[in-house]
């Protein structure tokens, strides 16, 4: 198998690891793992071996596996790797006769995947000669229990979805596409964002400082979603620059759990004799599966240092960047952006663990339940414009351009209710506006941006407004295809929440203006945005929470 001619590949000779950890989403067989077949296949002696199924982060998993036997003395010398053959899966006999575009989401996954394998060894001391790399951290985190599933195989199309080991046989899971690998496409940009999040955290937390990186690594899974990754960067003040990013992408494809391997073996094999001991190498794999995140940070090291390190050897090849370029220094916005990414990654998890949210995402939301969310969220839109109003007028002329950008936003959305609200009869509503009451949170929420509009200078509600906006711009687009398809209403029903999700980045842009006019004019109270955006998150969130689903 390919993962196991990397395992000889990456042993030293005459010598055997103590400990093999493998990753993969599919291995040659159900049972036993990936890492016993591979030891049996070499027939290596005794060892210690773990298995790791998962999709793209299962790799990462391997590695910290493995880094974490030779730092806890366990083994001198280990060996972390993944293998995926999915081409086996996308055989054109299995395909035959079907209906594509019944199921886009497994045939358009057959032009996207690339069989492939990849490793590292991982030693309690350097290698003998060349550049080795320590590893400094590890971080991972699964945000399963936010997300419903995007990446998956072994479930069928039904709801709930079946396994395929409930078919009464596994040719009968097989016809009915039980045994297909999916990709939910709509879902994939709430990948990036809480990547992109994670990453502002780390930074947030001192254990990644995007000026010191000498060279990126990132695996994603289409040339179509490095600008969205870069864009999110960039916004946030922790862009790394496009000649620092490494990718392998369009020479290797993409290869699931085994593409970070491939490309870190590659790199090295390109970019070797421009490496220096110190420099940085840092790596971000995004796994859709359930939605999980995972970084790496590897320092270069001379041969007989002290620092414990790593040696790579895989297959792969790819022409240098460019000359990399020292970043600008970050100013009191991008700060400012990065604490309200840690203040939105909370809120937004919470969300999608709230009643509504889940019913929603589990596909057991109906028009009633619609029609009660819309009865606790029209009077809340119904205020916006008039608490920005109000906050507008209490500006002083030392922010007059931001009062001027706070009307015209005022402005765009006073009549936005009356779209909403037309959905809401369009669904079968039938309460007046004038008997629309807020929930208890949605009132608490309007009693704060009110009281707090009318204070002198009230820039902090845009910390407020980005919590709004960011629940229109990221939230709502994820939700919107599930209720098209639960509801069965006219698309005429579902205007708001369209307009919204397609809108908002718009509104989100003037958002950055208006950060940047406080920036400029009173630095000092920049604080206050971040207070605010606190407060709103907790406030709109218990909204949510008191709806009844």
């Amino acid at each position: 198998s390919m993962g196991a001619r990397v395992a000889a590949a990456l042993a030293p000779a005459g010598e055997r690891p103590q400990f093999i950890a493998a990753g993969t989403t599919g291995g040659d067989c159900a049972a036993p793992g990936l890492a016993n077949l591979i030891q049996g296949e070499l027939h290596w002696p005794p060892l210690e071996t773990l298995s790791i199924t998962g999709i793209c982060a299962a790799s990462v998993g391997a590695l910290n596996a493995a880094a974490q036997a030779v730092e806890s003395g366990g083994a001198n010398e280990a060996i972390a790797l993944a293998s995926e053959f999915p081409s086996r899966l996308f055989k054109k006999s299995r395909f035959e006769g079907r209906n594509a575009d019944v199921d886009f989401n497994a045939h358009f996954l057959r032009w996207m995947l690339s069989d492939g394998a990849g490793g590292v060894r991982i030693a309690n001391k350097p290698a003998d000669s060349g550049l080795s790399f320590r590893i400094k951290w590890i971080h991972q985190k699964s945000f399963s229990g936010d997300m419903p599933t995007c990446m998956q195989v072994g479930m069928s199309l039904d709801n709930p979805p079946k396994g395929y080991l409930d078919y009464p046989t596994l040719d009968a899971a097989e016809k009915a596409g039980a045994y297909d690998l999916r990709q939910d496409i709509r879902l994939l940009p709430n990948l990036f964002d809480l990547g992109m999040h994670e990453y502002a955290a780390l930074a947030r937390a001192g254990h990644v400082d995007p000026k010191q990186i000498d060279w990126f690594l990132c695996h994603y899974s289409s040339e179509r979603f490095k600008p969205v990754v870069a864009t999110l960067m960039e916004e946030a003040g922790l862009a790394i620059p496009q000649n620092k990013w490494f990718s392998n992408l369009s020479s290797r494809g993409n290869t699931g759990s085994a593409s970070i391997f491939i490309m870190l073996d590659e790199f090295v094999q390109t970019m070797g004799d421009r490496l220096k001991p110190g420099n940085l190498i840092f790596g971000f794999v995004p796994e859709s599966g359930r939605f999980s995140v995972a970084y790496f940070l590897l320092e270069v090291v001379a041969p007989n240092s002290e620092h414990i390190g790593s040696a790579t050897e895989a297959y792969s090849e790819s022409l240098p960047p460019a000359p990399v370029d020292a970043p600008s220094e970050p100013g009191p916005v991008a700060d400012l952006l990065t604490e309200l990414m840690s203040v939105w990654h909370n809120y937004r998890s919470e969300v999608f663990r709230t009643p509504l949210v889940r019913k929603i995402l589990g596909g057991h939301f109906g028009t009633t339940d619609y029609i009660g969310w819309m009865e606790n969220w029209i009077p809340q839109v119904r205020e916006g414009s008039l608490w920005m109003r109000r906050a507008a007028s209490s500006m002083t002329s030392r922010f007059a351009e931001l009062s001027k950008l706070v009307q015209t936003h005022a402005g765009e959305e006073q009549l936005d209710w009356h779209i909403l609200y037309d959905d809401y009869r369009r669904a079968g509503g039938t309460l007046s506006p004038r008997q629309l009451v807020r929930n208890p949170g949605g009132e608490a929420l309007n009693a704060f941006m009110h009281a707090y509009a009318a204070q002198s200078d009230p820039v902090g509600l845009l910390g407020g407004i980005y919590i709004i906006e960011g629940t229109g711009q990221r939230i709502i687009p994820t939700l919107l295809p599930r209720l098209r398809d639960q509801l069965g209403l006219p698309l005429t029903a579902l205007k708001f929440l369209d307009y919204h999700g397609e809108n908002d980045q718009h509104h989100m842009r003037r958002w950055l203006d208006a950060l940047h006019i406080v920036a400029s004019t009173a630095p000092s109270e920049l604080h206050k945005i971040v207070q605010v955006a606190c407060t709103v998150a907790d406030l709109y969130l218990s909204q949510w929470r008191y709806i009844d689903a």
